[in-house]
C-alpha cells in the first residue's frame, strides 16, 4: 500500500529513537526535549516535520506522543505530571527493545490509555492514517468556524485568565501584523509589557512571519506573543530565540488546546470512574 505521507516514521518506527533520545538526555526530559533529539537523530527533513495533523501538533509530534505512550504501557518508560519522561530502567540498551513483541502486543487488542493527559481510544492504523479525532482536534475546528474578530476576543479572555492586565485588540486597526498588547505581572513586582498576534491557521508560521512581527514590536514592548491554531516551523521557532534579538514566546495549537482545558473556556471535563470489585476479598468471612 502507498504511504500518504512519505517519508514520515511509523510509530514503531519511533520506539528506538525514543529511548535514545532520553539515553542522551540523561534518563529523562521534556516533551520537547525528547522530540528535538529525535528529530536531530533522524535528520528529518522540514517537509516532514511541518505535516499537519488535526489536534495542533504536526504528524510527527502526535506519532512520538503514540509511541511514548506504548513504550509506557509496555514498561520501558514513565511519566510525572509535569509532562516528564523517563526510562523505568537506566541502563537500558536499545538492544533490549524488541519492536516486534511490542507490535504484537499493541495490536493484539484495542486499549484505552493517557497519551500526554488526553483519554483517547488506542486504534492505530498510522499506515492508512485513520486516527482518531481527540479532543482537541474537535476544539481546534470549532475555532476554525469562529470568525477572526472572535479568535482575537478570545485570545483578550485568554490573556485575561492568565493574568495579563490591561488587554486591547486592535482589530482592523491592528498595524505591522499587531493584533493586540497587554501587561503581564510576575509576583506582583514586575511588570512587562506584551505585544501579541493571533492566527487561526491549519498550516505552520514561518520564521519570516516571525521576523515581520518582531519588527513591528521593536521598541514598543518587551515581549512577543505569537498564538496560533497551527504548528510553526522548525525555523520559525529558532527565529523566536535567536540571540541578540527580543524573545518571542510562542503558542501553537496543541498548547492553546492545554491552556483553554486549564481554564476551563469552553472545555469540560469529566472524571470517568472506574469501580472493580474484588470477590477473592469476601472469602475472607466465609
Amino acid at each position: 500500500m502507498k504511504k500518504k505521507y512519505p517519508g514520515l516514521p511509523q510509530v514503531h518506527d519511533l520506539y528506538k529513537p525514543v529511548v535514545k533520545a532520553l539515553m542522551q538526555l540523561g534518563g529523562s526530559g521534556s516533551i520537547e526535549e525528547i522530540n528535538e533529539k529525535v528529530y536531530e537523530d533522524m535528520k528529518l527533513p522540514e517537509r516532514v516535520l511541518s505535516i499537519q495533523h488535526t489536534d495542533g501538533r504536526t504528524k510527527l509530534e502526535y506519532r512520538l506522543a503514540w509511541a511514548r505512550s506504548v513504550l509506557k504501557m509496555d514498561g520501558y518508560l514513565e511519566n510525572s505530571a509535569r509532562s516528564v519522561w523517563a526510562l523505568k530502567n537506566p541502563n537500558i540498551k536499545l538492544s533490549d527493545i524488541n519492536i516486534l513483541d511490542i507490535e504484537k502486543r499493541r495490536r493484539s487488542n484495542d486499549k484505552t490509555t493517557i497519551v500526554d493527559d488526553a483519554l483517547i481510544k488506542v486504534k492505530l492504523d498510522t499506515e492508512s492514517d485513520n486516527e482518531i479525532l481527540d479532543w482537541k482536534g474537535e476544539l481546534l475546528n470549532k475555532l476554525y468556524q469562529i470568525t477572526p474578530s472572535a479568535f482575537e476576543r478570545l485570545t483578550q479572555r485568554l490573556l485575561r485568565e492568565s493574568g495579563f492586565i490591561q488587554v486591547e485588540v486592535k482589530g482592523k486597526t491592528g498595524d505591522g501584523g499587531i493584533d493586540g498588547k497587554g501587561i503581564v505581572r510576575i509576583n506582583g513586582f514586575l511588570s512587562f509589557h506584551v505585544i501579541f498576534q493571533c492566527k487561526r491557521y491549519k498550516s505552520s508560521v514561518s520564521a519570516s512571519q516571525l521576523r515581520d512581527f518582531r519588527g513591528a514590536m521593536q521598541g514598543r514592548a518587551d515581549k512577543g506573543l505569537f498564538i496560533t491554531t497551527g504548528t510553526f516551523t522548525r525555523d520559525a521557532e529558532k527565529e523566536a530565540t535567536r540571540d541578540g534579538a527580543p524573545a518571542i514566546d510562542l503558542i501553537n495549537g496543541d498548547l492553546l488546546c492545554e491552556k483553554l482545558k486549564e481554564l476551563k473556556l469552553g472545555v469540560e471535563i469529566e472524571l470517568i470512574e472506574n469501580i472493580t470489585i474484588n470477590g477473592n476479598w469476601f472469602d475472607q468471612f466465609n
